[in-house]
């Protein structure tokens, strides 16, 4: 079993307040965060900014463990994640985490890859978090 750890600080309140983030790996050392860079594309970050993150990474890496498990070496994997913040029933709801993937896997086929990376998609710890829509797109490159 493996425990992370980040903190977030929070100075002021509602769209006047600035909050900063830190991670204990120090990767996030006092990142700024607040209303302008969750909704005004101010510098910093935001939470589903971080959650698409760690999802892209987690699928990413379940995804290369798939293929190796599979008898496959590769070459490269990359994924993409957009996370939808929508307004629902007076407040915020995460509703969709849509993974983009593209893959050079030299001797697999197009079915066993989707296979595989469905299997990831499902099994990934972030995915299994995630009480939302999840969508996944895959293409392989030659």
């Amino acid at each position: 079993m493996t425990v992370n750890r980040a903190s977030a600080r929070y100075e002021g309140f509602g769209k006047e307040g600035k909050g900063s983030i830190t991670t204990k790996s120090g990767v996030l050392d006092k990142q700024p965060y607040g209303f302008g860079t969750r909704f005004e594309g101010q510098p910093g970050t935001n939470p589903e900014e971080l959650i698409a993150a760690a999802h892209a990474a987690c699928f990413t890496m379940a995804l290369s463990f798939g293929l190796a498990r599979a008898g496959y070496s590769g070459d490269s994997l990359e994924t993409s994640a957009a996370v939808t913040l929508e307004q629902q029933d007076g407040g915020f709801t995460i509703t969709k985490s849509a993974l983009t993937l593209t893959g050079k896997v030299p001797g697999i086929a197009a079915d066993e890859f989707a296979k595989i990376a469905e299997e990831a998609e499902k099994n990934c710890p972030v995915s299994k978090l995630l009480d939302c829509e999840i969508t996944l797109e895959h293409s392989l490159e030659a």
